[in-house]
């Protein structure tokens, strides 16, 4: 959703009502998760994708649907091999979509949530997929106020604090509800969707690879940061748009920073004097992940060096060094492509083995969030 916010942004602002299909549930190996959305506006222009090319000439016919009628629709899309030319998942998934039309009249709160989305505020939108209740009725929940609702107030008074909950983990996903916002009870199925700020990615040592991984960062959706105390080096115009730089010894950057379970650093200073007090205070974080830049051996003098700071072998274990998978890379984009690769095969419990030479499903249940 975030990646074609600003085409439904376009559309809403200049009063044109738009088909929106969301992904709601999967199953097996279907090839894009919960949230991923596909949108159809004015002059059939399409933004967005809910399968990476499997059914979208039928979700987009199913948009341009319910934008006439004004009724939203839940369709589930599975592998067909009775017939090779049938609409479905060539990967032998299973995608539930829920398409509604968004009207600047009837979604009056959808401006405001794609403001908080774009600003990084927190929000949730829940949206009835089922059930009793009306079909593609939105509620927005914010941390502190709510806007829309789902056709009962104890339903509304449910979800918003059910919404709160998931926002706060970051988590999307279908809940079960009594008509009446009833636990226990499965008669009205809602979908949240969380809109947390993005993860953080900070990089530490603003030389060459550092700008390779700030794209890299920035290109799957981290809030990059790049940190160097030394002025020549910390140029922001050596880095990409978007890319905050500061200028501040490392540690102390660090010591002054909010982390959290989901924050990635990338340490490519390989200098004691920046490293070991800046690893101090890393290794004593939530962060998900801590990279850092260096040969065997001088990662096995810095160890040394931190050992002697009090860090014992459980902090110091989690520490991912020499930095990135093995790829054979050398210049300073393919590290960063090797890093992005470790990160990611972190977040998702992947092995960074050839996907021929691994078994079972392709997509596998998410284990930790990076």
């Amino acid at each position: 959703m975030r990646e074609i916010l600003p085409a439904l942004s376009r559309w809403y602002t200049a009063g044109e009502p738009f088909g929106l299909a969301t992904v709601v549930a999967v199953s097996r190996s279907a090839p894009r998760g919960p949230g991923a959305a596909m949108a159809v506006g004015p002059d059939d222009e399409v933004v967005g994708s809910v399968s990476g090319g499997c059914v979208e000439g039928a979700v987009f016919e199913l948009a341009k649907e319910v934008v006439e009628t004004g009724r939203a629709q839940l369709q589930t899309f599975g592998y067909s091999d009775e017939d090779a030319f049938a609409v479905g998942l060539t990967c032998g998934g299973e995608i539930t979509l829920l398409v509604r039309p968004v009207t600047a009249v009837h979604d009056t709160s959808f401006g405001e949530v794609a403001a908080s989305v774009a600003e990084h505020r927190p929000v949730v939108i829940a949206t009835v997929t089922d059930g009793p209740a009306p079909r593609g009725a939105a509620l927005a929940v914010w941390p502190d106020t709510v806007s829309g609702s789902l056709g009962a107030s104890g339903l509304d008074a449910a979800v918003a604090a059910d919404a709160r909950g998931e926002l706060a983990q970051g988590a999307t996903g279908l809940r079960h509800y009594g008509p009446n916002g009833e636990r226990r009870e499965d008669d009205v199925t809602v979908f949240l969707q969380s809109f947390a700020p993005p993860p953080r990615m900070l990089v530490f040592g603003a030389i060459d690879f550092a700008a390779a991984v700030a794209r890299i960062g920035a290109f799957l959706g981290y809030r990059v940061t790049v940190c160097d105390a030394r002025p020549a080096f910390a140029d922001p115009r050596r880095f990409p748009d978007g890319a905050e730089v500061v200028v501040d010894w490392p540690h102390r950057y660090l010591s002054d920073t909010e982390i959290d379970e989901r924050t990635v650093m990338c340490v490519l200073t390989h200098d004691p004097k920046f490293d070991v007090p800046l690893l101090e205070v890393a290794l004593r974080t939530p962060a998900a992940y801590i990279g850092v830049m260096g040969s065997r051996r001088t990662h096995e003098d810095r160890l040394a060096r931190l050992r002697e700071t009090g860090l014992g072998e459980a902090e110091l274990a989690r520490l991912r060094s020499p930095i990135g998978l093995d790829l054979g890379a050398r210049t300073p984009e393919e590290v960063a492509v090797s890093i992005a690769a470790e990160i990611i095969a972190l977040r998702w419990g992947g092995t960074g083995s050839p996907l021929a030479d691994t078994v079972g499903a392709i997509h596998p249940p998410r284990l930790r969030s990076v």
